[in-house]
């Protein structure tokens, strides 16, 4: 998918909720559990409940992994059922010596068909370039991410610069705006000043709203950028567990409707 066709998305839906499939087989409506395939039933529900007020879905896959080659044909089924359009994301934190690299890359990319991946910036450039080979794919960047741990690495000063700006300042030389993004924690809103002085143009993806405590109102303050927004703010838990009966469906879209008209 190209940059313009998420631009357009967010302004025709006035909306950059990008909602996050990071589905618990524990937290199901009592109703689907234990049932064959409620994983993909339950997904498919949110989907099409939600589909209308999103611009993108992020599928943390874990979640699918755990469940052996099942669930990487769920996750397949999953990706399917989303309607075309609608930004897709592997929530996947890859990234390896070269090599490795690219397996990973063709593996979301080619087998899975995902619009994007997340990676890890720890090994460097060679772990990150094989995936913005890839045309029409965005890599996904952790930078400042929204767990407490955040502080044993990312916040760590290296000269003048923490390490999350260190990544920022080298990374943004690798790629362009056209196929990369960063991953910035909302529950670290008041950082996005500095990292918009850093990266002003590149798309943020923004965990944290809701469930983990992170201000939606002061992500866009400080993180959007004029016209373009540049921002995919995801919700998961929030949204999907938003209630536990057989309205679920029902109530994740109220709750992403929440999301609308704040851009």
């Amino acid at each position: 998918m190209l940059r313009n066709q998420i631009i357009d998305r967010i302004q025709k839906n006035k909306t950059c909720l990008c909602v996050g499939l990071d589905t618990d087989a524990s937290k199901l409506p009592l109703h689907l559990q234990g049932k064959p395939d409620a994983i993909l039933e339950f997904n498919k529900q949110i989907i099409e409940a939600t589909s209308d007020y999103c611009v993108a879905y992020k599928i943390n896959t874990a979640f699918y992994e755990c469940l052996g080659a099942r669930g990487w044909e769920i996750m397949k089924e999953t990706l399917r059922y989303i309607p075309k359009g609608i930004f897709t994301i592997a929530d996947a934190k890859r990234g390896d010596i070269g090599n490795t690299s690219a397996m990973y890359a063709k593996a979301f990319f080619d087998q899975m068909a995902f619009d994007a991946v997340t990676v890890s910036p720890y090994m460097g450039s060679d772990s990150i370039k094989p995936f913005l080979e890839f045309k029409n794919k965005f890599t996904i960047v952790l930078a400042l991410t929204s767990n407490a741990g955040s502080a044993d690495f990312e916040q760590q000063k290296i000269g003048p610069d923490y390490l999350y700006e260190r990544v920022l300042r080298t990374s943004k030389e690798w790629g362009t705006t056209e196929n990369m993004m960063y991953v910035v924690g909302a529950t670290k809103a008041e950082a996005l000043l500095k990292i918009r002085e850093i990266v002003p143009h590149h798309f943020l993806l923004i965990p944290g709203v809701g469930a983990q405590g992170g201000n939606l109102e002061e992500v866009i303050k400080y993180g959007a950028i004029k016209n373009e927004v540049g921002l995919l703010v995801n919700s998961s838990r929030q949204i999907l567990y938003a209630s536990d009966g057989e309205d679920f469906a029902e109530k994740a879209k109220e709750e992403a409707m929440k999301f609308q008209g704040i851009i």
